[in-house]
């Protein structure tokens, strides 16, 4: 698992893949720390983070279109399932790989905190670092969850646009549980749909909620697309 993750950290930095992902994040972010902190003169980042969930459900899925897809397309996959690495160690060093490259772009927003900090502190202010943490953890864990529905819909297609595309699509898909629910007459139904939404449970994260029952659902969530993951790859190596 760890020589299949370092592989392919190594194959996003021999790229342009790593640092364009990590540029694009960057440059979004940046932005909107302008537009909702510096020019506004609040040190409140729950907008960044919430403009963030919108920016990664798009990039995220360039990140992770060629996990899979690509070793297909080459041929190259056959090689990987007749190692004596497990499925598991497949999907979780591909899954390890990606969620590395994001999780050091995401870095940046503890940058950020750290200098609205300094600002604030200086002018004799506090900086709420506990919702500053809530907000951080919720952009992990939605990257997380958006990184394993990538690696799914790569484990699907041998294109590198099609997995792009259908990650995006469903990535917005996961994000409308709670706009559908609304349209639902049925409470229970319309309860159900909604405590699927992923959008409203990061929402509360940007809103200072830090919730355990939300934690669990993101990392649950995440879990479930890479088991899907590795029964796709299973089928295809007895196939």
């Amino acid at each position: 698992m760890l020589a299949i993750m370092k592989r392919e950290i190594r194959a996003y930095y021999t790229t342009p893949l790593g640092y364009v992902f990590t540029a694009v994040f960057w440059g979004f972010s940046g932005l909107f720390l302008w537009l909702n902190c510096l020019s506004a003169g609040s040190s409140a980042m729950g907008g960044v983070f919430q403009m963030m969930f919108f920016v990664n459900m798009i990039i995220i899925p360039v990140l992770t279109m060629r996990t899979i897809a690509d070793d297909k397309r080459q041929k190259t996959d056959q090689l990987t399932l007749t190692s004596p690495v497990s499925l598991f160690g497949i999907v979780m060093g591909k899954f390890l790989g990606a969620f590395f490259v994001f999780l050091c772009s995401s870095l940046v927003m503890i940058i950020y905190g750290c200098s609205l900090s300094a600002a604030v502190a200086s002018a004799g202010e506090r900086f709420e670092w506990e919702m500053f943490w809530g907000h951080y953890a919720g952009l992990v864990l939605m990257g997380a969850l958006f990184i394993a529905i990538g690696i799914f819909i790569s484990s699907l297609t041998e294109s590198q646009m099609i997995a792009a595309i259908g990650s995006i699509g469903v990535n917005i898909a996961v994000c409308l549980f709670d706009i559908i629910s609304s349209y639902v007459s049925n409470e229970t139904l319309a309860g159900i749909i909604n405590s699927l939404s992923v959008f409203y449970k990061y929402n509360e994260f940007t809103q200072g909620i830090f919730s355990l029952k939300n934690t669990v659902f993101f990392v649950s969530a995440a879990s479930l697309f890479l088991f899907l993951t590795i029964r796709v790859i299973e089928r295809r190596r007895y196939a």
